[in-house]
Order: C-alpha cells, then structure tokens, then sequence
C-alpha cells in the first residue's frame, strides 16, 4: 500500500512553516546554487535554478522566480536530509517530470523516509505527476509492487531460499471403468426323470375241475 501523509507530516509542515518564518521574506532572485532548487519564496512561488555560460566560458547559476505554486507551503528552503532521502540534486535544473521516468529515483521518492517526511518534495512530484496524468499514490503502489517482485527474483536467483518441507505424494489408484455386464438367459434346471416299474402282466387263471366223489 503507498504511504500517505500522516499527522507528522503536518506537523513537520506547521513547524517548518514557524522556522522558515523566524528566517525572514525568502526572495528566489536571493537564493544562491545551494539552497534555489525545491526552494518556496515568501509568496508561495517555486524556486528554479538556471545556468548560463559567460562570454568568458564560465558557467554562472541564477535563481529565479517560477509561475508553480507550492501547496500551503512558504518560505521554504529544504532540508539536506531531505534531499538525501528523496534522492535530489541541490544542482538540479529547473523543474522537470523525466526523473520521474526513472526507477530509481521513483523508488526514493515513494520510500517512507522521503514520502511520508518531507512533504514539499511530495507536494511538488504530486502536481508533476498529475499534469501528466499519473496519480502519485498509485505510482507509488506500482513502484512497491515491483520492488517486491524484484527482492523475490533476487532472492530466488541467489539460491539462498530454503527449501520447504517435503511431504509424502499420495497417489491413488484411479478405478477402472464400468464395463456393461451382459445378462443370458440361465437354461431351465434339467429335472431327474422318474422311472416307474410297469406292472408284470397278469397271467390267466387256470381252473381244474376236482373229481368227483362217490357218495359210498
């Protein structure tokens, strides 16, 4: 997630405001090469530095007013810390987005150091940004995201990661398919034949006639 101004942030602006106050009216036209870049004048307007070369051949920087408008700032020379953590030139030229275009510089800008405590450097980029239709918040989340991606790759390209615990594979036996079953007509029970003993055939009965008998 990008970092956003927290109640530091507006503290430090309400404090940087009462110092600057205590330093007099800032004129840029009075600022030299070391303290003109993101400089504010008394009147809100942003410092540019410029560089010209004599007729001699010697370069000479001036300091002049420019038509950009701080966010509630004046009065504000920024701070070495600052500078430094956001990844500035003090030897900057004038007021450009290109750094914008850099990785690096965009990895700076949108660290919690610079981002979220030094916020004229915001408040400049932000209005930079957005003439050219880049929210910087969400510049600042996209610039996150490929550094942890990036961290990963180099993490994984180094061979420093360690491996994880390896657990069993189980593998299962996968059934097999269905085959249709073909259901045949069982033949009927063959029944045990009976065998019945035919009778014997009745032979005829003979009658003899008995003598007769005399009566003495």
């Amino acid at each position: 997630m990008a970092p956003s101004l927290n109640i530091l942030s507006v503290m430090a602006i309400a404090l940087a405001i009462c110092v600057q106050g205590t330093l007099g009216e800032i004129a840029c036209e009075h600022l030299d090469q070391d303290t003109c870049a993101y400089a504010i004048s008394s009147a809100g307007k942003r410092c540019v530095l410029e560089k010209r070369v004599k007729r001699t051949g010697e370069e000479a920087y001036t300091c002049r007013t420019s038509e950009i408008e701080a966010d509630r700032l004046r009065n504000w020379i920024e701070t070495d810390q600052c500078i430094k953590a956001c990844g500035l030139d003090r030897k900057s030229l004038g007021i450009s987005t290109d750094s914008l275009l850099e990785s690096s510089f965009a990895q700076q800008l949108c660290s919690p150091q610079c981002y979220d405590s030094c916020p004229n450097v915001v408040d400049l980029y932000f209005n930079l940004a957005a003439a050219e239709g880049v929210f910087l918040p969400k510049l600042c989340e996209a610039q996150e995201g490929s550094a942890r991606r990036g961290l990963m790759a180099d993490i994984k390209s180094s061979g420093f990661v360690a491996p994880g615990q390896l657990h069993p594979v189980k593998y299962t036996v996968a059934p097999a398919p269905i085959k249709p079953v073909k259901y045949t007509v069982a033949p009927a029970p063959v029944e045990p034949l009976k065998y019945t003993v035919a009778p014997a055939p009745v032979e005829p009965v003979k009658y003899t006639v008995a003598p007769a008998m005399s009566p003495y």
